[in-house]
């Protein structure tokens, strides 16, 4: 749960593992989830017989901590397992987290198995719950499908992708330090490039009247507005970058940050929560505010000749990754087929 999410869908095995369908929630349009109606008692109740365990990864910041005891005391009541993989310990849809946190406490201390993606995220996890996390790393979202490998350029191309300025987002001071970056490098002799982009539709129409204003009439950056980019059309976006900037300001883990691994594209990111953990060969830091970190990680990023997109380093590269990830994949819905067995056997002893 959510069922339809891209993450959710890539670690279930088709064979061994059915995964019903996101009740639709009253009123709400097709295909929207939240707020999850697997969460409510009443549904738990009525659909007792449709499921065997509950698997929940988004949308706690739905339901209140009392609400999602509820939840836990329900499913302890049909004799149900809740299975509960820690992706936010931070979420990135909120400002203030404490509600977030007492919410994943009530969950982490109610599932019958838990789940990280790293190894870090695991000992905070365990230093919450004080029980045991399994982790099971983050696989590519990507199938078996063939992967763009970019086209080159005569620049040195780095991109950030504000989206629409979500609350973890720092689109302002991202683009601050990106701009004072650049044009050191350029002062130097390099011959570098960034593009900024954004949604059409953004959280903060005033932070990004700010983005248009720092980056207008600066050589060598170039802010771009459209519409929401498809899985495809972002990946080819980003497959033609030599390095991607990362502009978190909170949060735990990035599917980006395994997006640009699967196309090899070096990540640049503030070192927030546990995203230096998920692939570390292709993570370079950065603090916002210090254009000077900016600079040394960008020129760290782009040293790799895979890092050039369009080039034959580049192509051997994702192809390379696309193999390891595929052989990956296996083991990350065998790991998610294990704990499920193990829950529902704990359930069944119980």
């Amino acid at each position: 749960m959510p069922s339809a999410h891209p993450y959710v869908s890539a670690i279930t095995d088709p064979v061994r593992v059915v995964r019903l369908a996101d009740p639709q929630p009253p009123g709400a349009p097709v295909g929207q989830w939240w707020p999850p109606q697997v969460l409510l008692p009443e549904w738990l109740e009525a659909h007792v017989d449709d499921f065997d365990l509950v698997h929940v990864h988004f949308g706690i910041e739905s339901y209140s901590p009392d609400e999602l005891r509820a939840t836990v005391a329900t499913l302890r009541r049909i004799g149900r397992p809740l299975v509960y993989t820690v992706h936010d310990l931070e979420n990135p849809q909120l400002t203030a987290q404490e509600d977030h946190r007492a919410a994943l406490s009530v969950l982490a201390a109610g599932a019958d198995a838990l789940i990280a993606l790293t190894d870090t995220a695991a000992a905070e996890v365990r230093a919450i719950a004080r029980r045991p996390v399994d982790v099971i790393a983050h696989p590519t979202l990507l199938g078996n499908g063939s992967r763009p490998h970019g086209d080159a350029h005569d620049a040195v191309r780095v991109g950030v992708h504000l989206r629409d300025l979500r609350p973890n987002i720092d689109g302002v001071g991202t683009t601050a330090t990106l701009v004072r970056a650049v044009a050191d490098l350029r002062a130097h002799g390099a011959h570098i490039e960034a593009v900024v982009r954004m949604n059409e539709r953004v959280r903060d129409a005033e932070a990004a009247a700010s983005i248009d204003r720092l980056a207008e009439g600066v050589d060598g950056i170039t802010v771009e507005r459209g519409a929401r980019l498809d899985d495809g059309a972002l990946a080819s976006w980003l497959a033609d970058l030599d390095a991607c900037v990362l502009p978190y300001r909170h949060g735990t883990q990035s599917g980006w940050a395994e997006l640009c691994y699967d196309l090899a594209v070096p990540v640049v990111s503030t070192r927030v929560g546990h995203i230096a953990a998920q692939h570390p060969g292709d993570f370079h830091s950065f603090e916002v505010g210090d254009p000077v970190s900016l600079t040394r990680a960008i020129v760290a990023a782009t040293g790799p000749a895979w890092s050039t997109p369009g080039s034959s380093a580049r192509s051997l590269e994702v192809e390379r990754r696309r193999t390891q990830r595929i052989e990956e994949l296996d083991g990350v819905r065998d790991a998610h087929v294990a704990v499920y067995r193990r829950a529902l056997s704990a359930e069944v002893a119980a």
